[in-house]
């Protein structure tokens, strides 16, 4: 009966209108949405960039709004872990490792399908205590070295497009910084910093040296050009140099500066990246400062943008930018 029914009503529900419409009127089709304008890091693919990516430290993780941006893939298609990954976060305690800063943004950033630059396995700042009043020797120290990077290298293995190895080694006159490492074991515990890299990083990770001050060439930049270039006579790997670009309104590098220092290590066949963009200014700001700020984002990029071996830009932190890539 119920059946009969049904069928007996299908030519009505047919012919009746939809809800909401009345027959003999005319109802114009909807308008579409409007198309999503790109993101930043959408735009650096299109000019021919790996990416366009920022830094994330953990204590902004609790500003939704921030973080709707920083993990958009659209906007941010690379994550830095500003902090996260630092010795003094990862092993607080000798042996002792703690992820849990470093999972923060790293699996943030995996389930917004991001690429991640990973920083850093080795620096003279944010070290624990137990590491810088220890009583090593080389051998030891050399030991501890290698157990943190294979330990943190299987950890992220296979998270990271690239890994900043040893960063700030050099002093602004080119000479080595003095510190732990090069006080105990000397100069080559930045070969070794590398070789250790290779070893325990998944194939195909870049490992770079990154370094602020690089961005012309000065003495500083040249120290690091004469590293690669000893590391490549002695077949010790190295892929890139991360050109920090720590920038001042009034007191920053032009483009061709920066096109200039690149080219002292595309030349050697490494890449390059700008890898902690920021261009400050005092506050309170005014019209001024902040388009010569503009500027100076825009004129580093387009550095990148035509260097063809430089594979991207990261901005540093809650700095905010407008850029133009052509």
């Amino acid at each position: 009966m119920k059946a009969t029914l049904a069928l007996a009503l299908l030519p009505l529900i047919a012919a009746s209108p939809t809800p909401g419409t009345y027959p003999g009127f005319y109802y114009p089709p909807r308008p579409k949405p409007a198309a999503r304008a790109p993101g930043l890091g959408d735009l650096a693919k299109k000019a021919g960039l790996k990416y366009f990516g920022t830094a994330i430290d953990n204590v902004a993780l609790d500003n939704e709004k921030y973080t709707s941006i920083a993990f958009n893939r659209s906007e941010f298609n690379q994550v830095t872990a500003s902090n996260g990954q630092k010795w003094v976060h990862i092993e607080p305690k000798r042996n002792v490792f703690n992820y849990t800063l470093g999972d923060q943004i790293v699996d943030a950033s995996k389930d917004a399908g991001q690429m991640r630059r990973c920083h850093t396995f080795l620096w003279h700042n944010q070290l624990p205590d137990w590491l810088t009043t220890g009583n090593w020797t080389k051998t030891t120290l050399l030991g501890v070295l290698e157990n943190h990077i294979k330990r943190e290298a299987d950890y992220y293995y296979g998270d990271c497009y690239a890994w900043d190895v040893v960063n700030e080694a050099f002093n602004d006159d080119g000479t080595l910084r003095k510190d732990i490492w090069l006080d105990i074991i000397g100069p080559s515990y930045i070969e070794h910093a590398f070789r250790f890299a290779r070893k325990y990083t998944s194939p195909g990770t870049k490992l770079y040296y990154n370094d602020y001050g690089i961005e012309r060439v000065n003495n500083k930049s040249r120290a690091v050009q004469a590293l690669v270039k000893d590391f490549q006579t002695r077949k010790i790997p190295i892929d890139g140099v991360g050109l920090q670009a720590h920038f001042t309104v009034g007191r920053s590098p032009l483009y061709s500066d920066i096109r200039g220092a690149q080219q002292l290590f595309t030349a050697l066949g490494l890449e390059t990246a700008l890898t902690e963009l920021d261009v400050r200014l005092e506050v309170p700001g005014n019209k001024t400062a902040e388009e010569t700020q503009a500027r100076v984002y825009a004129d580093a990029t387009r550095a990148c943008v035509d260097e063809k071996r430089c594979v991207g830009v990261t901005v540093w932190g809650k700095y905010t930018c407008s850029l133009y890539f052509d």
